[in-house]
Formats: C-alpha cells, structure tokens, sequence
C-alpha cells in the first residue's frame, strides 16, 4: 500500500503551527484596544509585566527576538501614549530600564484576556489535547533553543528545578518542580515561567 502522497506528519504539524501563529498575529492587530498598540507593542507591554521589575531595552529586544531599532521606535511609541517609562538602571546609573505605569499594567491586563476567537479555540481542547500540546511545544522549543534559533523561553524543560518522570508510577502527575516541591502533570508545564532559572547545559 502507498504512503499518503502530500506532506509528512511532521511537515503537516508545522503548517499547522505556521497558521496558528497567523490567527494570533491578527488577533493581536484586531486587539488593539484604546491605546492602538500595534502586536509589538503589544509585546512589549506584555514582557514587562511578565517581570516588574526595571527592564533594560536590550533585554527585550533579546526577548522578542527583533532588532534595536524596532524596539527602539516602539518603546518611544509606548512611552508617548503613557504605558511605559524610563528611569537610571538602579544597577548601572548609565544604562536606562523601562517600567509599566500604571495605565501600562491596566492595558497589560486587558491584554491578557485571551479574545474570544482564540478562547473558541482552545475551549475545542480537552484537557488531554491541551497537555499533549503543552508537552509537544515545549519540546520543540527546548531543541529550537539549543540550536540558538529563538530566544530562550522560561521554560520548565530548561530550569533548574524541572525533574522530568521524578514520580514514575503517577501517570497524572509524573514530574517534579523543586522550586516549589510539587509534582505537577503535562497539563501544567510552563512556557513562560517567572521563577525560571536555567539549567546548567549537560556535557557533551
């Protein structure tokens, strides 16, 4: 019997992953709200709630993986609509970090609220779907990262704390974080996890 002519599995995955990351894009152009951010701004008002604490422009524009420049015009931008201001890095008076104002962190949580095309979305997963997603992702993020292709992501699979399969016989629960002593399921992995600390690189 012949193969299934067209793309591979993995192939078909990644067209998939291509068009989910289309529906968000404009979800995102669409989620402009009051302040007209655009996705980047969008962003950015994101990353820095994600961590209050002062953050250089440097380290963002690491974290979104974009270019100085870019960031550069729209950090001016969020500054300019009152989201965003700059202060003296308290650990380097030369160096300037951004923070939220408060109008900032209002917008941060309107934000956070998933648009209802994207809830729709997700509400059409099981809980089984959204772990084997969860565990999927965050595999391939892992490998991305190691190969220097995306930025490095908090992730689980790249902290510290994580003990993969620690809790063998426990088919819901099988990993461990030690951060805060738990077992925890594919379910509640992290993409984006603010006590991450990173794993020392195994030897080769």
């Amino acid at each position: 019997m012949s193969a299934v002519p067209g793309l591979s599995p993995s192939e078909q995955l990644l067209t998939g992953l291509t068009r989910l990351g289309q529906a968000v894009r404009l979800t995102a152009w669409h989620n402009a709200g009051p302040a007209n951010l655009t996705p980047l701004q969008a962003d950015i008002v994101l990353f820095l709630a994600g961590d209050r604490r002062p953050r250089r422009q440097t380290e963002i524009v690491t974290a979104l993986a974009s270019t100085p420049p870019t960031v550069s015009d729209a950090v001016r931008a969020l500054v300019g609509k009152g989201l965003a201001e700059r202060s003296r890095d308290p650990a380097d008076s030369r160096a300037v970090a951004l923070t939220l104002t408060d109008a900032g962190q209002a917008e941060a949580d309107r934000l956070a609220v998933v648009p209802a095309p994207l809830r729709a979305a997700l509400d059409a997963l099981d809980g089984e779907g959204v772990a084997a997603m969860l565990r999927g992702v965050a595999t391939m993020i892992e490998v991305l990262q190691r190969h220097q292709a995306i930025p490095v992501s908090r992730t689980c699979v790249t902290c510290r704390f994580y003990r993969p399969n620690a809790h063998p016989d426990d088919l819901d629960r099988p990993h461990h974080c030690m951060f805060v002593d738990a077992a925890f399921g594919d379910g509640e992995l992290r993409i984006d996890c603010p006590d991450h600390q990173a794993a020392t690189p195994a030897a080769g």
